[in-house]
C-alpha cells in the first residue's frame, strides 16, 4: 500500500496554510495493489496498513522500499481539504479518485537476490523506520519543500487547508494567550481581536505580625542574606520626623552625588509640620480640648471604650474659640461651615401656617445672606491690600476695588468725595433688577459704537461692567489713530474668593441659590482659566514665610489641591460630592501629613450633623453602644464602616504622638469605628510610648479616657521585657490578667533560674498564681514545675515517716508514696518538652538538674520503676548512679527470692 505523510512547516508565516509548488506526481503501486487508495482514518492507520501490506506482499522487496523515491507532495489524511480548479473545497480522497486516478507503476529492475539489506538482517522494518525518520528528523526533501514554500509560488497553486490541530502550535503567539491553551484560538482577521485571556488575580499576601514572622529568631541566618539583612538596608521612620537611612536622600528620578556606604548610617530630621512644635501643639490642644468637652466616652457592644461625639458639637461651638477680630484661616474655615451647615434661626416664631416651600425659600435666602456676610469679612484684607498697593488710583478704580469686596457704602462715599454724583448713584443701586443691568450694558455698547469709550476712565467702565453683571471681556473700540481702546475685564487681578463674590453679588440674581452661584463660578473658571483665578490654597496665595522656605515638601500644582474653603462651598452646593473628594491635607495646609482640620471637620459633618460621609462607607448597620450603666442606645451608634475614616483618625493620632500629645492621640484613636481595630491601635500606641507611662499619664488614660488598666500594664510588660527585666514583665502581665504571656515567661525564663539556684519556694510562688486561672497547656508545662517542687519536698518526708520503726504504718502515706513514685517517670519524660530550647544553656542545666534530683529521689525509694535513662537527657554521673541503684535493687530482690 502506498504511504502518505504531511509536511508541517515551522515557518513564521501562517501555519494553517500550505502551498504546493509543483503538480503532484502519480503514485506508484505494485502489481497486486492496483485498486484505488481507500480512505485512511489518520496517519497512524495509514502507516500500519502500509506496514502490513509490505509484509504480506511477496513481490515487493525490502531493497525496493529502501530505494523508493521520496514523495514531494504528500497528503496527510483523508480529511485534508483541497481547493479544486472550480474554486470549490473538497476532500483530498474525492479529488484523487475523481481527477487524479492512480496509474500503474512502470516495471522496475530487480536487484541482486543474494544481497540482503542490513535492516532486514537485524530485524528492523524499513517501512516503520522511514515513518519514524520522517516524524522525528528533518529530511532533505522536507527542507527543500519548505524552501520552495517560503519563496511563494509564482504559478497557480492549490491551497491545502489542514484541519485544526489537537495540540497547540509550536510557535504560538503568547501575546494572544495561545501559549497557555491546548487549542489555538484563530482570529478572523487582524481587524477582529480574539477574546482576551481570563483575568487571573495576583496572589494576595496577608500581613504578618512581627512575633509571627519567619525573620524573628533568624536574624543571624547569614546563609540567606535577604532574610538576615532585609531590615538593615531600608529606611526607617522614628518619632518627630526622624529618618534613619543609608547614603543620601534623593528623588526617584534624581541620582545621588555620593554612593551609599553600608557601614555609615545617617539620621535625618524631616520637618513634618511647618512652624515650631510648641505653636503647633498649643493650636491642636485648643481644638482637642473643646472636642473632648462635647464627646462622652462610652463602651460599645464588645466592652471596648468608644468616643461618641455629641450632636451639640457643631461649627458654631468651634467659632467661639476665636475672637471676633481673628482672621486666621482656621477661624474662616469654621465660620464658613457655620454659615453653610449650622442651624439658622428663621425668626418665624410659632407661626404654624408657613408651608414647607416658603420655609425652604426663607432658609435659602438666609443661608445666602450668611455666606455673603462671611465672604465680606474674608475678602476685606485682600481689598485693603489692593488699595494700599495702588495709592494713586483714580476714584472710580478705588470704587471698583471696594465693590469687589461688596463694600458698597464705602464705594459710594469715594465716588461722592470725588464729585462723581452719577457714579455714586449707580453704585448705590448695585445688585439691581434686570432693567437696571440692561441699561448699563446699553450704555457700554453706545460708548463703544460711538468710539468715546477711549475718553471714559477705565475705572468707570469697570464699575459699569461690574454693576451690569458682565462676566466676559468688554471690548474697546478703535480710535481715530488706529489705536484700540483698552479692553475691560472685571476679573483682572482678583483672587478666587473675590471672583466668586462677583458671581454672588453682581452676576447672578439676588434670589439665586448658592448652588447656582457656585455652578456659575465653577463653569467660568473652567472655561477661561487664564482670566478667572482658580481656588488656590491659602499658602499658595501668600508670600512664603521663613518656616515654609525651609520646608522640604514638594507642593503639587494648585489645580489638584483646591482651597478647603472652596471645597466646603462645593460640598454644600453639590449633593453628589463626598468627603473623599475634599479632605486633602494639602487643601488645609502646606504639610501633606497634617490631618488636624480634616479630622475635626469630618467628625462635625459626618458623626455629629450627618450631612455627608466618605464614599467607602459600607452598608448601614447600626452598632449599638452602651454607657457605664449598661444602657444601650442604637440611635447614637455608627452606621456602617468607613476605612477612610479609620485611616484619617490613625493619621491624626500619629501626628499627635510625634508631638508628644499621648492622651490626645489616644482620644483620637477612640473614634475608630471597628472594635478590634480600635483596641489594636490603642495598644500599639501604648506599647510604643511605654517609657512615658507614669502615674499622671495613667490617671489620664484610665480616668477621663476610660482605657482599661490591663492595656496600660500590658504595655509596661512589653517595655520591661524589652529592657530585659523579665520578672517585672511577668508581674505586669499578671496585673493585666494576661495569664498566657505570664505563664510563657515563667516557664521559659524564670523557672530555669529558680531550678539552677535550687529555690523551690520561689518556684512554688511563681506557678501557684496560675492554679485557678485558665492557662493554655497548663498540665504539661507550668504544673510540671509545681509537681517537681512537691516531689522534692514531700517524698523525703514520706520516706522518713515510713522508715521510722517506732511509727505506726499509715496506709494513706503509703498510697501517696506510691503515687509520687509513679509520677516521677512520667515527669522525666515530659521535662525535655517543657525546657525545649537546646540553644539556651539555662534550659540544659535546669533539665539536667531536675532529672538528677528526681532520679536521686526515686533511686532511694523504687529504682526499678524507672526505665533506662537516655544518654542525651542526663549526665554520666546520674546515669551511673541510677545503674548502680537498679543493680543493687535487683541483687537484693534476687537474694530475697532465693
Amino acid at each position: 500500500m502506498a504511504r502518505f505523510s504531511a509536511n508541517i512547516t515551522d515557518s513564521s508565516e501562517d501555519e494553517d496554510e500550505l502551498y504546493l509548488d509543483q503538480p503532484q506526481e502519480p503514485l506508484k503501486q505494485t502489481e497486486r495493489s492496483r485498486a484505488p487508495l481507500p480512505p485512511a482514518e489518520d496517519e497512524e492507520d495509514s502507516d500500519e496498513e502500509a506496514a502490513s501490506s509490505s509484509s504480506s506482499s511477496s513481490e515487493m522487496q525490502e531493497d525496493e522500499l529502501m530505494t523508493s523515491p521520496p514523495r514531494k507532495h504528500p497528503i496527510q489524511t483523508q480529511n485534508a481539504l483541497i481547493e479544486d480548479d472550480d474554486g470549490e473545497i473538497r476532500y483530498a480522497h474525492e479529488i484523487n479518485s475523481r481527477q487524479t486516478p492512480f496509474k500503474k507503476s512502470p516495471p522496475r529492475q530487480r536487484g541482486d537476490p543474494t544481497i540482503i539489506p542490513w535492516a532486514q538482517q537485524i530485524g528492523v522494518d524499513a517501512q516503520k523506520m522511514h515513518v519514524m525518520q520522517t516524524s522525528l528528523f528533518r529530511m532533505p526533501e522536507e527542507a527543500s519543500a519548505m524552501k520552495a514554500m517560503n519563496q511563494r509560488p509564482t504559478t497557480s497553486a492549490k491551497r491545502l487547508l489542514l484541519p485544526p490541530q489537537p495540540m497547540n502550535r509550536k510557535h504560538s503567539r503568547d501575546s494572544d494567550g495561545d501559549g497557555l491553551r491546548m487549542d489555538p484560538r484563530e482570529r478572523a482577521s487582524f481587524a477582529h481581536d480574539i477574546e482576551p485571556m481570563p483575568y487571573r488575580p495576583s496572589r494576595k499576601y496577608a500581613r504578618v505580625e512581627s512575633w509571627a514572622s519567619s525573620v524573628t529568631g533568624n536574624e543571624d541566618a547569614m546563609v540567606d542574606a535577604g532574610l538576615s539583612m532585609g531590615r538593615s538596608f531600608r529606611a526607617g521612620w522614628g518619632p518627630g520626623g526622624m529618618l534613619v537611612h543609608l547614603g543620601s536622600l534623593c528623588g526617584p528620578l534624581s541620582a545621588p552625588k555620593t554612593s551609599a556606604n553600608s557601614s555609615i548610617v545617617s539620621i535625618s530630621s524631616i520637618p513634618i509640620f511647618p512652624g515650631h512644635n510648641a505653636d503647633e501643639s498649643s493650636r491642636l490642644l485648643k481644638l482637642l480640648t473643646h472636642h473632648l468637652g462635647h464627646t462622652p466616652i462610652i463602651r460599645d457592644a464588645d466592652s471596648i471604650p468608644f468616643a461618641n461625639p455629641s450632636p451639640t458639637l457643631r461649627f458654631s461651638s468651634f467659632t467661639s474659640l476665636y475672637a471676633p477680630g481673628n482672621r486666621s484661616y482656621e477661624a474662616a474655615l469654621y465660620r464658613l461651615g457655620h454659615a453653610l451647615f449650622d442651624h439658622i434661626d428663621l425668626k418665624l416664631g410659632a407661626t404654624s401656617g408657613v408651608t414647607a416651600d416658603v420655609r425652604n425659600r426663607i432658609t435659602s435666602v438666609r443661608r445666602k445672606a450668611a455666606l455673603s456676610a462671611w465672604l465680606d469679612e474674608t475678602v476685606a484684607p485682600s481689598v485693603d491690600m489692593s488699595l494700599k498697593s495702588n495709592p494713586s488710583a483714580s476714584a472710580a478704580s478705588t470704587a471698583y476695588a471696594l465693590l469687589t469686596g461688596n463694600q458698597v457704602e464705602k464705594a459710594c462715599e469715594v465716588a461722592m468725595d470725588s464729585g462723581n454724583v452719577k457714579l455714586a448713584t449707580l453704585i448705590s443701586q448695585a445688585a439691581g433688577d434686570f432693567a437696571f443691568r440692561e441699561d448699563l450694558r446699553t450704555q457700554l455698547e453706545v460708548w463703544r459704537e460711538q468710539r468715546v469709550d477711549a475718553h471714559v476712565d477705565e475705572g468707570v467702565r469697570k464699575v459699569y461692567a461690574l454693576l451690569a453683571g458682565i462676566l466676559d471681556v468688554v471690548q474697546g473700540s478703535k480710535g481715530s489713530g488706529l489705536e484700540r481702546c483698552k479692553d475691560v475685564d472685571v476679573f483682572e487681578g482678583l483672587d478666587w474668593k473675590r471672583a466668586f463674590g462677583i458671581h454672588l453679588w453682581f452676576a447672578e440674581p439676588m434670589d439665586a441659590p448658592i448652588a447656582q452661584v457656585f455652578e456659575s463660578y465653577n463653569r467660568q473658571r473652567l472655561e477661561t482659566p487664564e482670566r478667572v483665578m482658580g481656588p488656590r490654597a491659602w499658602y499658595a496665595e501668600q508670600p512664603p514665610s521663613p518656616s515654609m522656605v525651609n520646608h522640604t515638601w514638594n507642593i503639587p500644582s494648585s489645580s489638584s489641591t483646591p482651597d478647603a474653603l472652596f471645597s466646603l462651598i462645593q460640598l454644600y452646593s453639590d449633593p453628589a460630592c463626598s468627603l473623599s473628594h475634599i479632605f486633602n491635607p494639602l487643601s488645609f495646609g502646606s504639610s501633606p501629613l497634617d490631618y488636624s482640620l480634616p479630622w475635626h471637620l469630618y467628625i462635625i459633618l459626618s458623626r455629629c450633623m450627618r450631612v455627608r460621609d466618605f464614599s467607602d462607607r459600607g452598608d448601614p448597620g447600626v452598632h449599638a453602644s452602651r454607657d457605664d450603666d449598661g444602657r444601650t442606645d442604637a440611635d447614637e451608634g455608627v452606621e456602617g464602616h468607613s476605612p477612610s475614616a479609620d485611616l484619617l483618625a490613625s493619621g491624626y493620632a500619629l501626628q499627635l504622638e510625634n508631638l508628644g500629645l499621648l492622651q490626645e492621640a489616644v482620644f483620637v484613636l477612640l473614634h475608630i469605628e471597628g472594635s478590634a481595630g480600635r483596641e489594636k491601635a490603642i495598644k500599639d500606641l501604648l506599647a510604643r510610648q511605654a517609657m512615658k507611662l507614669d502615674d499622671w499619664t495613667m490617671r489620664g488614660f484610665c480616668g477621663s479616657l476610660k482605657i482599661p488598666t490591663s492595656w496600660v500594664n500590658e504595655a509596661k510588660a512589653i517595655y520591661a521585657l524589652d529592657k530585659g527585666e523579665v520578672y517585672q514583665a511577668y508581674e505586669a502581665y499578671l496585673i493585666a490578667q494576661l495569664y498566657n504571656p505570664a505563664h510563657e515567661l515563667a516557664v521559659l525564663e524564670l523557672a530555669p533560674d529558680a531550678i539552677i539556684r535550687k529555690d523551690l519556694d520561689l518556684l512554688k510562688d511563681i506557678f501557684e498564681r496560675f492554679n485557678s486561672k485558665k492557662v493554655d497547656n497548663w498540665n504539661r508545662r507550668g504544673k510540671v514545675f509545681l509537681d517537681y517542687a512537691h516531689i522534692l519536698t514531700r517524698l523525703p518526708e514520706l520516706q522518713a515517716s515510713l522508715d521510722d520503726a517506732d511509727a505506726i504504718p499509715d496506709a494513706s502515706q503509703a498510697s501517696e508514696l506510691e503515687d509520687l513514685t509513679r509520677s516521677i517517670p512520667k515527669l522525666i519524660n515530659i521535662l525535655p518538652e517543657v525546657l525545649r530550647n537546646r540553644d539556651d544553656p539555662r534550659h540544659n542545666a535546669a533539665l539536667a538538674e531536675m532529672i538528677a534530683e528526681l532520679v536521686l529521689r526515686l533511686d532511694k525509694v523504687k529504682p526499678l520503676a524507672l526505665a533506662p535513662l537516655k544518654p542525651t537527657v542526663v549526665d554520666d554521673t546520674t546515669k551511673l548512679r541510677h545503674i548502680r541503684s537498679t543493680a543493687y535493687e535487683r541483687f537484693v530482690k534476687a537474694i530475697q527470692v532465693s
